[in-house]
């Protein structure tokens, strides 16, 4: 599968007859719910403990049969097949694409050039197990004795996003006594206000840096090193000081021991796994630690319980497969742009913004996987906040505005906290009304407001169209039972797998992820010139002198 060429999908017959199903495409929500009993029960579907409704989306029959078979035509089946076989489909950095392996039982097996890959899984997430009993027992203690209360994770981008996102939002299952903060942009602010108030003696540190040459995070690591060695008592030994309150998510272990850390310590992953895609390795680390190893397994069984949805589950019933296919529809046939992420939840406050690095990371891409050039739109902007602090602020947007925003909405039916507002008399269950708002709003969104109906409530004619409300705006429900570990693994791999349909679609590799690097050469040419040489800002472009020069005026 990797050595072959990616299929241009405009050239299949059903991307051909998706546009001419789009040229003047008008599905009305309202009647199709309306007058086809059988709709809602057919595009209402479960994948795992997930309830997905899909039945308020702007697509019929016809439309999705269609789909389905533009899947058929570009290989879609055959490219996820490929990956979870660990055939090499990451072609730009020749590698296998297996983070669905670091969510496999233990009895599985699977070799991926010559290694058995679980087995190699399995000893890491052992040692990631063991070391994190020991922080939670209190026998893993500080160079002075003091047990540990305080984890910081330094790592950026996926070593970053992944573990804070699931750090907040399994926040109920967190251990008493032990916090974790995430240090991640250079901006010294960032470190600065996370060391603020922290007692060095009950502090450990964890560098994640698959390389340990990432600068940011080395940076940020340098600077806690000397804030540890100089806020400890004194007369603490640097040397057993940093071994003692530093460990490593790396494989670079000639580095890791440079700076300190006991490679005993170091916990590795491997090259097949991207780092958007790293939160289920020992990245998670600082997760582990804070909600232990049995609900971090309680994680992995959630992602492995999607990975087998979509692996195995028929296509008309595949849910990440569906919901990759309605995004192409969307962003290719009916000219959205933007995707909204809307958690009625919220512990999943950092979801959007983990997505916005799985989804546009992953296929933010101009060329095939063989390096033409693409001749249509790839990628979607992910955005969101959480339910219902996004209603008083750019719902108008989607309920008025004039661009089309396909929304999903996620809500669980029991409340982490189930509080009760005692007023007047009345006792509100609190998570009833933020559900209220929830099942609302796709109402809203799907059905809108006619003129004649604001008529009939009385508005003032000249009010009425400043009132109406469009409809046909199209939103997916995901719904659960509650929002545990295992329910956050699913819902995390569903949208991996979204992302991986959408990708082999369009025929790019969403596993590398070179638009990254430019930025980062050209900041460490600069530095010298930001720093005052003037030999180097010469030869910068003029604006880019000028921005230099403005800086340099204004620091002194």
């Amino acid at each position: 599968m990797s050595g072959s060429g990616p299929v241009d999908p405009t050239t299949t017959g059903a991307w051909a007859q998706l546009a001419r199903i789009a040229d003047g495409y008008d599905l009305d929500l309202r009647r199709q719910l309306r007058d086809d009993p059988a709709w809602v029960p057919h595009q209402t579907l479960r994948a795992g403990e997930l309830f997905v409704d899909l039945s308020k989306n702007l697509f019929d029959d016809g439309v999705d049969a269609t789909l389905l078979r533009l899947a058929d035509e570009v290989g879609v089946a055959a490219r996820r097949d490929a990956m979870f076989a660990g055939e090499h489909i990451n072609v730009t950095e020749d590698r296998a694409v297996l983070h669905t392996a670091l969510r496999l039982p233990a009895e599985a097996s699977l070799e991926v050039d010559g290694q058995q890959v679980v087995a190699d899984v399995h000893e890491v997430l052992r040692r990631v197990y063991a070391f994190a009993e020991r922080v939670r027992s209190g026998d893993w203690t500080g160079v002075t004795g003091e047990r540990i209360e305080t984890v910081v994770n330094i790592g950026i981008g996926g070593s970053d996003l992944g573990p804070v996102m699931a750090y907040e939002a399994l926040e109920p299952y967190r251990h008493d006594g032990l916090t974790c903060r995430f240090i991640s942009n250079i901006d010294p602010t960032d470190a600065a206000q996370k060391l603020a108030g922290l007692n060095p003696e009950t502090t450990l540190f964890i560098v994640s840096s698959k390389t340990f040459g990432t600068l940011e995070t080395l940076t940020n690591a340098r600077l806690c090193k000397a804030w540890l060695l100089e806020h400890l008592p004194a007369g603490s030994d640097p040397a057993a000081a940093v071994a003692q309150h530093f460990v490593a998510v790396s494989t670079a272990l000639d580095k890791v021991a440079e700076f300190g850390i006991d490679t005993d310590n170091a916990f590795g992953f491997w090259d097949w796994v991207g780092g958007r895609y790293s939160l289920d390795s020992a990245i998670g680390l600082s997760l582990v630690i804070a909600i232990g190893p049995a609900h971090f397994a309680e994680l992995l069984a959630g992602f492995h319980a999607m990975d087998e949805h979509f692996r195995t589950a028929p296509a008309a019933s595949n849910v990440p497969l569906k919901m990759g296919l309605l995004n192409v529809w969307y962003t290719n046939f009916l000219g959205a742009h933007t995707h909204a992420v809307l958690p009625y939840s919220q512990l999943l406050h950092r979801f959007p913004a983990y997505l916005q690095q799985l989804t546009m990371e992953s296929n933010g891409k101009s060329v095939r996987w063989d390096g033409s050039p693409v001749g249509y739109d790839t990628g979607e902007i992910f955005w969101g906040e959480p339910g219902t602090n996004g209603q008083h602020a750019f719902y108008q947007l989607i309920h008025q505005g004039t661009r089309l925003v396909p929304a999903d909405f996620i809500a669980f039916a029991r409340p982490a906290y189930p509080l009760v507002d005692e007023h007047d008399g009345e006792r509100v269950d609190v998570h009833e009304l933020l559900l209220a708002n929830f099942f609302a709003q796709t109402q809203a969104l799907a059905f809108g407001k006619t003129p004649d109906e604001l008529r009939a409530e009385g508005v003032a004619e000249e009010l009425v169209p400043a009132r109406t409300f469009p409809g046909n705006r199209p939103t997916t429900s995901i719904m659960a039972p509650a929002l545990t570990p295992s329910v956050l693994g699913q819902l995390v791999a569903l949208y991996e797998h979204i992302t991986f349909v959408q990708g082999a679609v369009w025929g790019i590799d969403s596993f590398d992820q070179w638009g990254v690097e430019l930025g980062k050469q050209l900041a460490q040419q600069l530095r010298p010139a930001v720093g005052g040489d003037a030999a180097v800002a010469a030869q910068k472009d003029p604006s880019t002198q000028s921005l230099i020069g403005y800086y340099q005026e204004n620091r002194a």
